[in-house]
């Protein structure tokens, strides 16, 4: 009989137990361990639908343990360290776990303290977050206490978690303002530190329209480094367009703020042997882009947030990189080569309205490719009925238990 494989998976967030879950079903020798300290599981796409008061957070989370698959070994501790050179993780606890072959994917780390004075002012003051469990529901609660004056949306520099996120709750809110009719007295401003709404074209040109009809001021390069909760300011740095140089900082008022924290990759990963050490991708997990490889560890894979995939961050690019990582994996240790490509799949259901979505769906190097056979660069209510209903119960029902 084969050898068990000890395969241990750093992460039991969506990445995590999806790949856990196919790995049982494509490795027999395999024995997987997952280490993950969370209680809870959350489904992230709704927080945007509960920061707007379409539904309650409370219906974003459930409890981990029924998505652990039985057979793995789960391990409810921290990891702080990965020793690549002797196949080892250091836990917080003191103690290490040794490995055949390694799977990272813990996910991203929020860094609210990269923004002063937001975490002091986090949760009052109208400051609000559709990107935690614990800061969503203040955002409802601020947009009810709304009555006018400018209402702020930011995006910071670097990648985050569904790169279409920070702009859904800029839509839904200024649709509630002119629900309640408050337009004509306020301002609602997307003070993004980007350059345009989205990267794909197709999708960009339907969101340019939305934004320039609804009279939503978009303020491009534009990044947020301070809030000053109780004088109402956000304060952002400003880039020259052409030339990308800080040019001038500048102060706006506002009576509502979105905030989207900066990201990056957990802190435990930025300084081991696997990182990345420079350029765009910078702390995330080094790998190659097709088959999820680490390119000098070779029993090293990573997919998700934490990687340094050039893709969007989003569950709809998990649930195309775990079938190929699984497979590259299998591969890798029966004695071959990689022979699975992923093509950087990702997809963004950009709710623009309540009960209208655009749904963006795009490969490697923003290449628009639709999978369904009508006009997705459009706001359409089928595609709010998937997002609402047939996508979390895919999640739940399959795509955690390795079916789809």
């Amino acid at each position: 009989m084969a050898s068990r494989q000890q395969i241990v998976i750093i992460g039991g967030g969506t990445a995590g137990i999806t790949v856990a879950a196919r790995i049982l079903k494509a490795i027999k020798t395999a024995d997987v361990t997952i280490i993950e300290p969370a209680k809870k599981h959350y489904y992230q796409s709704f927080w945007t639908l509960a920061g707007a008061g379409m539904m309650k957070k409370e219906a974003t989370v459930k409890n981990e343990a029924p998505y652990i698959p039985k057979k793995v070994n789960w391990v409810k501790d921290y990891a702080t360290d990965i020793d690549p050179d002797n196949n080892s993780v250091s836990l917080k606890n003191g103690s290490n776990v040794s490995y055949d072959y390694l799977i990272v994917a813990p996910g991203i780390q929020l860094d609210w303290d990269k923004v002063k004075g937001l975490k002091e002012t986090m949760g009052k003051n109208g400051v609000g977050s559709n990107y935690s469990y614990e800061t969503v529901g203040y955002t409802w609660k601020a947009l009810q206490n709304f009555k006018g004056g400018n209402a702020i949306f930011t995006n910071p520099l670097g990648q985050v978690k569904c790169g279409g996120a920070p702009q859904k709750i800029m839509y839904l809110s200024e649709r509630y303002i002119a629900k309640n009719g408050l337009k004509d007295k306020s301002n609602v401003i997307g003070a993004f530190a980007g350059t345009i709404m989205l990267g794909v074209p197709e999708i960009n040109k339907v969101l340019n329209k939305i934004v320039a009809e609804r009279n939503i001021d978009m303020r491009f390069y534009h990044n947020l480094v301070e809030v000053r909760g109780n004088e109402k300011l956000a304060i952002f740095d400003v880039r020259d367009p052409q030339t990308g140089e800080h040019i001038k900082q500048e102060e706006i008022e506002f009576n509502l703020l979105h905030v989207t924290p900066p990201q990056s990759s957990p802190d435990f990963i930025k300084n081991t042997k696997i990182a990345v050490a420079d350029g765009p991708h910078k702390g995330y997990v080094e790998v190659d882009s097709k088959t999820m490889q680490h390119p000098k560890y070779k029993n090293v894979f990573s997919l998700g947030d934490a990687s340094a995939l050039p893709t969007a961050k989003t569950a709809a690019a998990i649930r195309k990189q775990a079938p190929v990582l699984v497979q590259n994996l299998k591969d890798v240790v029966e004695g071959k080569e990689p022979s699975k490509a992923y093509k950087g799949y990702s997809a963004c259901a950009i709710i623009t309205q309540p009960k209208k979505v655009v749904f963006a769906e795009f490969l490697y190097g923003n290449k628009y490719k639709p999978t369904f056979p009508m006009d997705q660069a459009k706001e359409r209510f089928d595609m709010y009925l998937m997002k609402r209903y047939m996508l979390p119960f895919m999640y739940w029902n399959f795509m955690l238990k390795g079916l789809a």
